[in-house]
């Protein structure tokens, strides 16, 4: 049984139909990219499965329990835990803090919450940060700190939005180290990317939307050389 089962999510809004009979699957310790062109229907999906929106119509199995519909705190505790593209830290407090916030979810104790977020900013080369505020720390660096705080309440899958967007070269790769180190650590990613020469060489699986739609799912490689796909994203 793979980990996330959705099958044929839909949502609306009104008249406007953002995703249509959506499926695909992510196994364990799986990296799968969610692509698409602007307006796809790319993170209406992902906050389908985060918990921020309730499908309209399907299903969304976190290893087989139907999880879609369920508030964002639900999800975290099935085992959701995800990033936003703009880093929502807690900018007067300090990284370690911020990490403590989630730890405490699991670590009903602040000293053994402390503990597991340094281990988390550690796992993320954040560990000089601790004491400092996040707000004095760079996109990348909140960035980073961000998926030290999701990672610590130990989910099944960490969902990324955009994690690469706006970095530069040396950024992106140390993004790409930190998923490589999720994935190796046995957790699942799927992530909401634009910098496809960012996620095409670590994703393990590529899911292309277009207008809401699923128009392609594969390896990288397959899924660079749809035809489908290349017109989706430059035009005919």
């Amino acid at each position: 049984m793979s980990l996330l089962q959705v099958k044929n999510v839909s949502k609306q809004f009104g008249g406007l139909t953002a995703n249509q009979d959506v499926s695909f699957t992510v196994e364990k310790a799986q990296v799968v990219g969610l692509i698409g062109p602007n307006g796809a229907g790319k993170t209406t999906m992902f906050n389908c499965v985060a918990g921020f929106f309730a499908p309209t119509a399907g299903t969304i199995l976190l290893n087989g329990r139907n999880i879609a519909g369920l508030p964002p705190e639900a999800c975290a505790r099935a085992g959701v835990a995800r990033t936003f593209q703009v880093a929502r830290t807690f900018t007067s407090m300090t990284a370690c803090e911020n990490v403590m916030t989630a730890a405490l979810l699991l670590q009903h104790n602040v000293a053994k919450a402390r503990a597991a977020a340094m281990q988390w900013l550690a796992f993320v080369n954040l560990q000089q940060f601790a004491d400092k505020p996040a707000g004095s720390m760079t996109i990348s660096e909140q960035r980073r700190l961000a998926v030290a705080r999701a990672m610590a309440i130990e989910p099944s899958i960490l969902l990324m939005d955009e994690v690469m967007a706006g970095l530069n070269p040396s950024e992106v790769r140390e993004a790409v180290d930190v998923v490589l180190k999720i994935r190796a650590r046995g957790t699942s990613c799927l992530i909401v990317e634009h910098v496809l020469e960012g996620i095409m060489p670590i994703a393990d699986k590529i899911v292309v939307l277009d207008r809401g739609v699923k128009i392609a799912e594969g390896t990288p490689q397959q899924v660079s050389n749809d035809p489908t796909v290349i017109t989706a994203y430059l035009g005919d």
